[in-house]
């Protein structure tokens, strides 16, 4: 039988942390987890947008217990402040779901100075992470979803310079990103066994799912003819963001779920969430240049082996 929101376990007492829970596949995957008890953290930048999200899920579920925390994932300043307000208040994080994305933008920086799209779908998230990383080592059974997409298989390795800085391609940089976000999955997992800690790292991607993810690329004016196809032709085909969502749920709450697989739609772009093996998984090189990219740019590491262990 396929999997479906039903099958998401009781999160009762659990704590989640959605980034971009203000709409698209963020939004979708902090309505089913509240609706199965979590506290939901809704970390998102635009803060009246994520007020609406807020009381969408409070419609469908009065008793939802949620949390807004302003995050702008292209500032490393911001990204810092909120792990700080999350840390201040939670003492444990069962689920942190790196959702939020952009893709194929026009080429710009972050206010830090890195090529946006890097900054945001990769810089941003792994500060976020390492720095929620001590609390989630310490808290039994926690997971780490990182959003991949079907644009992780359009590269064939992590280039020297992801950020393609004086030859920039907006879908080159785009699968870079979705290529790394992988990579982190992968190689926090590794720290994780390595490590001996009841944590796991997972890798989704929604396949064609019509979030705002399109709309917003081309509102930005990003990636020419081809992102106005896609945001023409994947309202008609592609998955409701409810659908969508199902591939980072299941690997967020499944019980069974393996982190040595990736979580995506049966027929890649479309159908119901399942396990797949990770075709061009990217090798160790790739995972330890990756690392030593972030690190340099961060001044942080997903130091799994300095955080407290329960």
């Amino acid at each position: 039988m396929s999997w479906t929101a039903k099958d998401i376990p009781d999160l009762t007492g659990r704590v989640a942390v959605v980034t971009g829970a203000n709409g698209g596949l963020g939004l979708a995957s902090a309505k089913a987890l509240a609706g199965k008890g979590a506290h939901v953290v809704m970390a998102a930048r635009n803060q009246a947008k994520a007020a609406s999200a807020r009381d969408e899920i409070l419609a469908d579920h009065p008793s939802a217990s949620l949390e807004i925390v302003e995050l702008d994932l292209g500032s490393q300043t911001s990204v810092k402040v909120a792990a700080e307000a999350i840390l201040a208040t939670h003492d444990h994080i069962d689920i942190l779901m790196n959702n939020a994305g952009l893709m194929a933008m026009p080429e710009g920086t972050t206010t830090d100075g890195f090529e946006t799209q890097w900054g945001v779908n990769v810089l941003g998230h792994w500060t976020f992470t390492a720095l929620l990383l001590p609390t989630i080592v310490a808290t039994p059974g926690a997971r780490v979803v990182w959003l991949s997409s079907m644009a992780q298989h359009q590269t064939t390795g992590l280039k020297d310079d992801p950020q393609m800085r004086g030859s920039y391609n907006a879908w080159g940089v785009y699968s870079q990103t979705k290529l790394a976000n992988r990579l982190m999955a992968m190689g926090l997992q590794q720290r994780f066994e390595q490590a001996g800690v009841d944590a796991k790292s997972f890798v989704a991607h929604p396949g064609g799912t019509n979030s705002d993810l399109q709309h917003n690329t081309v509102s930005a004016g990003g990636a020419g003819i081809q992102a106005r196809f896609f945001d023409k032709v994947v309202p008609i085909v592609g998955m409701s963001t409810d659908t969508g969502a199902l591939s980072q749920l299941r690997a967020a709450t499944d019980p069974a779920a393996d982190p040595h697989r990736q979580y995506c739609p049966l027929l890649t772009a479309t159908g119901p969430p399942v396990a797949k093996p990770m075709l061009r998984r990217g090798t160790d090189g790739d995972i330890a240049r990756l690392w030593e990219l972030n690190e340099r740019d961060t001044g942080l590491t997903l130091d799994v082996d300095a955080a407290p262990k329960r």
